[in-house]
């Protein structure tokens, strides 16, 4: 009896909200981006509303021309480490860079996190995406890597740590007083690990946790990012301008794990939304305006610009034709700037509308509006496989979180379309993965079948 499909829920922790004027909304807390009480009580009301992943972000260098909430805020490892503490079954998800990192450590900071959330944790793999090239300067880096190398080193990187979480098979550690054996010998195995980028012995120094692994994020749609996905990724988060083409990629990217021996199951798609709930449409367009007053204009578009080329706005009018802007190459998110070209190319935008037509949070859509009209856009998505859930990316935080939670879970429950509660205890239980089979177990296996 196959089980109906159901849509996964992830909460975007940044601070006071994804709009880039929420720090100064009335409601707002504008040092919430460094209050861990606070982005511990976001992780609870995610919980409350049996989302499957509670997700933090990152960023390696102070970029003055992007969203305030990103210029303070604590190490996300770090930061999920003490949501997995104030919370009981919600996934914890964090950001960490295969350009900026080392294998051993960030396989290790990982681990650990799983081990101390009971099997929680899911690690977002990122290239880093960087306009300035301010990054590589704190790293005692000339420049910035090109985005095609970075993808390459970043295959190699999650090889790596993926090897290194299967250094102890699931029953490796015995603790026999009796006999004095600590482990098993013949369970513990070195990756002896030699590629073009890295050169890494192990074995971890850390059991495996109790679903095996943590769970890898992506959310590159670029084509090294996609095959990147389709070899390694399990979930991958998204962002669209439109039905159509969240299907067209959907299709397109299940369509690749085939070639890495994987099936659909095995890997979910996450569309980005930034709703605004309201008892009223009234209501929610209120909230939604509230916000937009908030804004300065330049500043932005300072956020704009970290998105495209690192573009000095300010000598611009706002109603200069968005066409007449010199847009540089770009060594950054290269599929979203090639989306916001193409779109700017197409449409009589504005300098003075690129945020708002661009960044969810600021976008007047399907998602803004009663409780129903939310729940029936999610639902449109969803069941025409635009996408396998959502991540949601709340303008003001907390409000739009616990109105999510209070109004638009309950329908969605109601129609059958998401959990009523949790029916396991892991995140991969939760996003129905399976726990991976340990290679070293597996190639014993396959040897003693031969």
């Amino acid at each position: 009896m196959m089980t109906k499909r159901q849509m996964k829920l992830a909460a975007y922790l940044i601070g006071t909200g994804m709009h880039v004027a929420s720090w100064r909304h009335s409601l707002s807390s504008p040092n919430a981006s460094i209050d861990v009480k606070a982005l511990q009580k976001l992780a609870q009301i995610a919980e409350k509303g049996k989302f499957d992943i509670a997700f933090v972000a990152d960023s390696l260098a102070i970029n003055h021309e992007s969203h305030p909430q990103i210029l303070n805020r604590f190490d996300p490892t770090i930061l999920i480490t003490a949501l997995a503490t104030a919370t009981e079954k919600i996934g914890v998800g964090a950001t960490a860079s295969t350009t900026y990192n080392e294998p051993f450590t960030l396989a290790r900071q990982f681990a650990s996190v799983d081990h101390i959330s009971d099997g929680r944790a899911a690690w977002n793999v990122v290239t880093t995406a960087d306009a300035t090239g301010q990054t590589a300067l704190n790293f005692s880096r000339e420049q910035h890597w090109e985005h095609d190398h970075r993808y390459e080193r970043a295959e190699e990187f999650v090889d790596v740590v993926k090897g290194l979480w299967d250094s102890w098979e699931d029953d490796a550690f015995t603790y026999n007083k009796e006999t004095g054996e600590f482990y098993h010998p013949d369970k513990v195995h070195e990756l002896r690990f030699k590629g073009k980028y890295f050169s890494v012995k192990g074995p971890l120094n850390i059991a495996r946790s109790i679903q095996g692994q943590p769970v890898i994020i992506q959310a590159g749609a670029s084509i090294p990012g996609q095959r990147l996905a389709a070899r390694t990724a399990e979930v991958v988060f998204t962002h669209w301008d439109n039905i159509e083409e969240s299907k067209q990629f959907y299709q397109k990217l299940k369509s690749q794990l085939v070639e890495f021996g994987r099936s659909e199951e095995e890997l979910l798609i996450f569309h980005g939304i930034s709703p605004i709930v309201g008892k009223t449409e009234d209501e929610a367009y209120e909230k939604y305006e509230e916000l937009q007053n908030l804004i300065d204009p330049y500043e932005s578009l300072k956020f704009v610009s970290g998105y495209m080329g690192n573009v000095d706005f300010s000598k611009y009018s706002l109603d200069t034709p968005a066409k007449e802007v010199d847009f540089p190459k770009v060594n950054s998110i290269q599929s979203q700037f090639n989306e916001m070209k193409k779109i700017i190319e197409e449409e009589d935008l504005k300098v003075g509308d690129l945020y708002t037509r661009f960044f969810g949070a600021a976008r007047k859509d399907g998602f803004i509006g009663t409780p129903i009209q939310v729940a029936d856009e999610m639902e449109k998505w969803f069941t025409e496989k635009a996408t396998d859930g959502y991540m949601l990316q709340f303008p003001l935080l907390p409000r739009d979180l616990e109105d999510f939670v209070e109004l638009v879970v309950p329908i969605l429950q109601e129609r059958g379309l998401f959990r009523l509660d949790y029916e396991g205890d892991t995140l991969r239980d939760h996003l129905g993965l399976k726990k991976p089979i340990n290679r070293f177990t597996q190639e014993i296996s396959n040897l003693t079948n031969t």
